[in-house]
């Protein structure tokens, strides 16, 4: 009985936890705020702290339905006229969401015992590989002249542009969910213990 119920408890937690991720994907102005000349992703900060909370498992989870979002939405309601380029490739939309989860699970077992240190390396990590790996995979899998002509540039200068991306953008946003993160993290993980014990 006691196995069937942590089955139901942990069931309806990932359902609620894939809502919320459903809606922060969905709704204007919290999966991705603007931020002057700059788009910030918020969603690294939830998956990694899902996975801080609940393990890389639930990160993995958590991440590839962003992933999974972000791969149907190219095909029916693009976020950019880039997206159907980019993004309809599951190597750049799904797979470093999912990678999200995972390092950021990964990195806070192994730095558990500082709860704000381990926390703020988790959600940075989590940032990094969703950035470090999309425009890696736009490089590799979608260098084509219409995602070039995209960035304002062409196929030879793709690189220097998703470069330029990745130490602005890219910045601003690891140093973003490195400080959001452990804000919430650490008391949701607080919280939780104490209803363990």
């Amino acid at each position: 009985m006691n196995s069937q119920r942590q089955q139901i408890r942990t069931m309806t937690r990932r359902t609620l936890l894939i809502v919320l991720i459903v809606l922060q994907d969905l709704l204007p102005f919290i999966g991705n705020v603007p931020l002057g000349p700059l788009s910030i992703t918020t969603l690294p900060i939830t998956v990694a702290i899902i996975a801080i909370l609940f393990g890389p498992l639930e990160g993995a989870i958590a991440g590839g339905t962003w992933g999974v979002l972000t791969w149907i939405r190219a095909f029916v309601y693009p976020s950019s006229a880039l997206a159907p380029l980019i993004f309809t490739n599951p190597l750049i939309s799904v797979v470093p969401r999912i990678l999200v989860g995972i390092v950021a699970g990964y990195v806070f077992k192994i730095l558990h015992r500082q709860n704000k240190v381990g926390a703020t390396i988790a959600g940075a990590a989590a940032s990094l590989t969703n950035t470090i790996f999309v425009l890696g995979g736009i490089l590799l899998f979608a260098n084509t002249p219409s995602v070039a002509s995209g960035y304002h540039t062409n196929q030879a200068g793709l690189a220097a542009a998703l470069g330029t991306i990745l130490a602005t953008n890219g910045v601003v946003e690891v140093i973003i969910t490195a400080i959001v993160t452990p804000l919430i993290a650490v008391p949701l993980l607080k919280h939780l213990r104490k209803e363990k014990a």
